[in-house]
């Protein structure tokens, strides 16, 4: 308040809990400042409003700022007052208004965590209005025992005015006394007057401390009672900021603070009640628990409802002191920055990421000797890490009785990261219970009735959902299927829906709003409308809907203020292919002239979609980019076979090929190999076998087989019969891929709860800022040098015939760019956390990014593309450099590490380049032959005459067997497989085999989607390199080969440069 009050600049509180509003407005409220002028920068006559503020001396409050402020506010934030005809004045914009002194001006910004620019920041007073979680606490702790006590609640209200009251008056005890006698003359002790005021005085002093006394003790009993509720305030305000977090998650996930009391008052009212005040709060904390759950849950995409359930568990027992803050890090971050000094007792199966974070792991207290009992107890590791429910055994070597659920979680994310996710579900049913793994089913109609007619239903979508079905089928319920209006939102429907809109509220008539995220510019107007609501001159049964995919432009304050929900399209074939047959009739089936073989085709159709939606969530080894195929491309493709079909005499098999898998889907896809897979998938369907009913439309079971010509009802039967979770074989895929796709799934969920982490200091004797320095010191001990430029260019300068030389030096420069980066960026953040010179952005950002074992931004800005965690990155980074300084030392190597290049591309450029000078052929003519070498790399002695060798690749989805020199499958749980050394054997005017090869991609990291760089190549894809297979070949595809192989392409088999360990 003093702050506020004296402070020359105006203040801008950071206010997402509304609690600076409130006290603004309380403040203003009184009658000497009556007459607050409130507007939102929104708002189309804001900069009127002001002017009448400034002119008529009222204290004006800007709601809602976001990060830039508007220049109009300049003059006025900068106090730029001057006379203009003997008045003082004010410009603002386009006027000039007279400026009265009593103008008072109140800033606030929903904003949880905005940034203002110094330019903004030394305009105004920046205060920070986010409720600590001591002052939401005592907010919440007020709240129960007024619910539950409320006599109680009510006398500690009565003492604090009377103990306020009793200090007024003391002080205009002691004003008197010192008035008294300043106004006496000559001797006090004479002055009979002055004698008795002060003998009064004293009385009544004496009088009002007395009372003070048995007030302090009536206070400390009522304090002791109240306090017996702390536990339920603490645990509420636990949560609160549990759910607060969330926002960092989805810009979607926006919760406000009278949102969550009403929620907390609703559960004290609601609760079993108990005369035990012990087991009442046993009751009330856990039923407000599942209740916030349930609230929360409803509005959660899938993928973050285990997530919510597992930050919930865990803040609860944070909260209690149970957790141990080094081993939380280890779990969320995995293996530290350390090197490994123990050797890894079996590589056969325990991988370099396996033994990296098991030896990461020992240095922690309670995993000591953990590395050591894999040596000694190699037999029982091995079976717990073959188990297929290893989250479920027991840790070997006696460890399993000793941890607790989170540090048998660590050694989980250690020796198998693919089962962390079914493990953190069993940490929740431990400690919460099984109610919190089982989120509540979609149901809009408790939606419906915990909305208002000022309370909008905001559904959150993701591509391929419409929740239109389901809202009509509500709406025929309640008989307000007439009265439900739908406005899909775009350019130029705003004013449509604003008209809508206010017809609505006169006549109680639902309006449907869809895509309010394709309509930015106009949210502003609808937040404007919704803010000015007033519920007793709105019809009751009006309600406003409104539809959005996940936007940063969503009005914060709707979200915060509304009842919301997600919808998402069914997951999984069986789901997905119900779906699609719910939405088909037997006289559409019946009607057309060629029913037999338009039902069979429309099945596979059906099935060809499932196969794409589901396929996504393989991540990487479904599609390389993501791509939203929607219920509309599979309405397209009907209608196009609908019309085909009927018009040629024979099945167009090849012009349905052409049009669903080049036009429809093939049109939503920009990725080569991508269209590869689908059309390998669509002609694996669409061909003259599905019309025989033995046809298997998916490998794995016979319930995937083509279904005899049936009913509507026949065909959801046949679906019916679908496994609820698909074995990977269906998509052809192998059994590996649920492994991996499991592995990102814990990778991400891991990802999203570090960035939630707060930014302070950690356990176990260390505080935060220790823990960087100790890791920034141990990363600059590595010592890594630039390369000498002048040396280098004089022992192997520019040559014609030796294009290598150039390689070598470009590679050398761009290496040296990280490392001047790496080494700097290292000493200024030393030197910043001894404050020596200031914390930047940039420092604090790679701070934030050394504490959670992450590369920082600034050194990928510079570096090659890797997905590796910290400690591993600098291992391969200083590979990388040795590679190069003993090619420096040596001359050129004999076999050629390619991953060990931060462009391979100019690398192979120079290799053809080579072979074009020394053959004097055009380079257009010249392209690579692939030998796959049977020799090991440090055995070869010297280069080939013509092309290079090459190591160092890694194969995703099959492995070489070496025996037959093919491709061959997989082994189980052997994500990567070491590919044999290559020989790339430069040949002139080369015709690409036509059998007998796989043409597979060979990529620098596992993402596989790249973006085309400056230079015209791909950011991620390499070369392709035909590999031998015995796999039949058949079809066409695009520039790379004339054939490809069916079986290796549903594997999504690919090489890479690096891994992600």
């Amino acid at each position: 308040g003093i702050v506020i009050s004296s402070a020359r600049r105006w203040p801008l509180m950071i206010d997402p809990q509304m609690q600076a509003n409130k006290w603004i407005k309380t403040m203003c409220a009184a009658p000497k400042t009556a007459g607050l002028v409130t507007f939102k920068p929104s708002d189309g006559d804001f900069v009127r409003s002001l002017e009448n503020a400034v002119q008529f001396g009222k204290p004006a409050l800007l709601e809602n700022v976001g990060e830039d402020i508007d220049p109009v506010l300049e003059p006025v934030l900068l106090k730029q007052i001057f006379k203009s005809g003997g008045v003082d004045s004010l410009r603002i914009g386009d006027s000039t208004v007279e400026y009265n002194p009593d103008f008072r001006f109140y800033i606030t910004s929903k904003l949880t965590n905005p940034h203002y620019l110094p330019e903004v920041s030394v305009k105004v007073t920046l205060l920070n209005f986010m409720i600590t979680p001591e002052g939401l606490q005592d907010q919440l702790l007020g709240i129960v025992v007024a619910k539950e006590k409320p006599e109680l609640e009510t006398e500690k209200s009565a003492l604090i005015l009377e103990a306020a009251g009793n200090k007024k008056q003391l002080k205009e005890i002691e004003d008197k006394i010192l008035q008294v006698l300043s106004e006496s003359e000559g001797n006090i002790l004479d002055d009979e007057s002055l004698i008795n005021t002060l003998s009064q005085s004293k009385v009544t002093s004496n009088e009002i401390n007395a009372k003070a006394e048995e007030a302090a003790k009536t206070e400390v009993m009522i304090d002791e009672t109240r306090e017996k509720y702390r536990p339920v305030a603490f645990r509420a305000s636990l949560l609160f900021f549990c759910v607060a977090d969330m926002g960092s998650v989805d810009p979607m996930y926006q919760y406000s603070m009278p949102w969550f009391v009403n929620l907390f008052v609703k559960a004290i009212e609601n609760s079993e009640k108990s005369e035990d005040i012990s087991e009442r709060l046993v009751i009330l904390g856990d039923f407000f628990t599942y209740l916030l759950y349930e609230n929360i849950c409803r509005s959660l995409f899938e993928a973050h409802k285990l997530l919510f359930s597992f930050c919930v568990a865990v803040k609860i027992l944070q909260g209690d002191g149970r957790i141990n803050a080094e081993e939380w890090r280890f779990f969320l971050s995995g293996s530290s920055g350390s090197q490994v000094d123990a050797l890894n007792p079996d590589p056969d199966w325990i991988t370099s990421a396996m033994w990296r974070g098991v030896a990461s792991l020992a240095k922690l207290p309670a995993f000591e000797g953990v590395e050591a009992s894999f040596s000694s107890d190699i037999a029982a590791w091995r079976a717990y890490f073959d188990s297929a429910e290893t989250h479920q055994e027991q840790i070997p070597s006696g460890l399993h009785e000793r941890l607790d659920p989170l540090q048998r979680l660590c050694v989980l994310r250690s020796v198998r990261p693919d089962k962390v996710v079914p493990g953190m579900q069993d940490y929740v049913k431990h400690y919460i219970g099984q109610r919190f793994i089982e989120p509540p089913p979609f149901d809009i109609g408790v939606s419906f009735k915990d909305s208002t007619n000022s309370m909008p239903i905001v559904f959150v979508i993701s591509p391929g959902s419409d929740p239109y079905d389901d809202l009509l089928k509500l709406a025929t319920e309640l008989k307000m299927n007439k009265k439900l209006q739908a406005i899909s939102l775009g350019q130029g429907q705003g004013p449509i829906a604003e008209k809508a809109m206010t017809s609505a509220m006169e006549k109680g008539s639902w309006i449907l709003l869809q895509n309010c995220h394709l309509a930015a510019s106009w949210m502003p107007k609808l937040e404007a409308i919704v803010e000015q609501y007033v519920p007793s001159e709105m019809h009751r049964d009006y309600r406003l809907w409104l539809t959005s995919l996940p936007s940063p432009l969503f009005p914060v304050s709707i979200l915060q203020n509304s009842v919301k929900m997600t919808i998402e399209p069914p997951r999984g074939i069986k789901m997905n292919m119900k779906g699609s047959y719910n939405n088909i009739t037997d006289p559409y089936l019946d009607a057309h002239p060629k029913a037999p073989q338009f039902k069979k085709l429309l099945y596979g159709l059906c099935f060809f979609h499932a196969l794409l939606q589901d396929r996504r969530r393989f991540g990487a080894l479904g599609f390389n980019i993501r791509y939203e195929f929607t219920a509309g491309d599979l309405k397209c493709c009907m209608l196009q076979l609908e019309t085909y079909l009927a018009k040629y005499d024979e099945v167009p098999y090849q012009v349905l090929v052409n049009l669903f898998g080049h036009i429809n889907y093939g049109g939503r896809i920009t990725d080569d190999w991508d269209r590869r897979c689908v059309l390998t998938t669509l002609m694996s369907i669409v061909n003259e076998g599905i019309m025989s009913d033995t046809f298997m439309l998916a490998p794995g079971s016979d319930c995937y087989a083509s279904p005899a010509d049936t009913s509507v009802a026949g065909y959801l039967e046949s679906i019916g019969d679908f496994p609820l979770n698909p074995h990977p074989n269906v998509f052809g895929l192998h059994a590996n891929a649920d492994i991996t796709c499991a592995q990102n799934e814990t990778q991400e969920l891991c990802d999203i709860m570090l960035s939630l982490q707060p930014k302070v200091s950690t356990g176990g004797g260390k505080s935060r800022d220790e823990v960087i320095a100790e890791v920034a010191a141990g990363l600059q001990a590595r010592d890594l040098k630039p390369f000498p430029m002048d040396e280098i260019a004089a022992r192997y300068p520019l040559s014609y015939e030796q294009s290598m030389n150039t390689v070598l030096s470009q590679e050398c420069i761009r290496y040296n760019r990280l490392i001047r980066v790496y080494n700097k960026s290292l000493a200024d953040l030393l030197k910043a956390l001894k404050g020596l010179i200031v914390m930047s952005a940039e420092l604090e950002a790679m701070a934030t990014s050394l504490y959670s074992n992450q590369v920082p931004a600034m050194w990928a800005k510079v570096a090659y593309p890797s997905l590796k965690p910290l400690a591993a990155w600098v291992d391969d980074l200083a590979r990388r450099i040795e590679f190069l300084q003993s090619w420096d030392r040596g001359g050129p190597p004999p076999a050629y590490w390619i991953s060990g290049f931060f462009f391979p591309q100019a690398f192979l450029t120079g290799t053809l380049q080579n072979y074009a000078r020394k053959h004097k052929v055009a380079i257009d003519t010249v392209s690579f032959a692939f030998h796959v070498m049977a020799q090991e790399p440090n055995s070869v002695a010297e280069a080939p005459e013509d092309g290079c060798y090459v190591f160092g690749m890694f194969l995703e989805g099959a492995v070489w067997d070496p025996d037959a020199c093919l491709l061959a499958e997989a082994r189980p749980k052997e994500l990567y497989s070491v590919f044999p050394m290559l020989w790339l054997k430069p040949e002139v005017d080369r015709k690409p085999p036509t059998s007998g090869v796989y043409s597979c991609p060979l990529y620098k990291t596992t993402t596989r989607a790249g973006t085309l760089s400056t230079t015209g190549h791909s950011t991620n894809f390499v070369l392709m390199i035909e590999l031998p297979s015995d796999k039949p070949c058949s079809g066409t595809f695009s520039r790379y080969a004339e054939t490809f192989s069916a079986h290796w392409i549903g594997r999504a088999v690919a090489l890479f440069t690096t891994l992600t360990y």
